[in-house]
């Protein structure tokens, strides 16, 4: 089995040394560079570009620069989806996300991890676990989503949380490590956020 083959199942696997996973890499992160390069007023070149570095997207995609992923084809997102500057996806578990999602800024999906004991950690091996987001998720600033993470549908974040369990459709959480706070009712739409 390779090591790209034990990435994909879930199996410790070496990220640091394999030279067709940091081949990979590489050409990713070189199109993320030419990505947050592109001039900002040139928006229908930057909407093509970020589908040769996405595994596979929706029409609307709009993501702000500075955007970086490990290897980008292991990234799905849905229709609408928009993330504002400064997101980074650690993507070799792969990371889904649905219809709807607007990210914050500053925000990190990392699917990878490391072993606790250190000789392994030292040996460059990892497992990535996969994550999914659902449809209309709002993820509040500066959130971090952990491996294996699932986020349902209808959810909002709150800023600076640690998603590190799986958070179940139609509700609001937040925090370190980020719990639900509550559901999400027909009430929260008789509010207004003007003051």
């Amino acid at each position: 089995m390779t090591e790209k083959e034990k990435m994909e199942c879930q199996k410790l696997y070496d990220a640091n040394y394999d030279k067709e996973l940091e081949a990979e890499r590489v050409k990713c992160k070189s199109l993320c560079q030419k990505y947050n390069s592109l001039p900002i007023e040139e928006l229908d070149k930057r909407h093509e570009f970020i589908k040769t570095i996405l595994g596979k997207t929706g029409e609307n995609v709009h993501i702000e620069p500075d955007f970086w992923c490990d290897y980008g084809y292991r990234i799905s997102v849905g229709e609408n989806f928009y993330a504002n500057h400064g997101l980074v996806i650690l993507d070799a578990g792969g990371v889904t996300f649905g219809n709807d999602v607007f990210i914050a800024p500053s925000c990190g999906f990392h699917t990878s991890g490391h072993p606790i004991d250190f000789e392994r950690r030292n040996q460059g091996l990892e497992y990535a676990y996969p994550i999914v987001v659902g449809d209309n998720v709002w993820i509040g600033a500066g959130v971090q989503v952990m491996p294996g993470v699932t986020i349902g549908s209808n959810v909002v974040i709150g800023g600076g949380s640690i998603v590190v369990s799986d958070i179940p459709s139609d509700s609001v959480a937040v925090g370190n490590p980020c719990k639900v706070i509550r559901q999400i009712t027909e009430e929260d739409k008789k509010k207004s956020w003007d003051r």
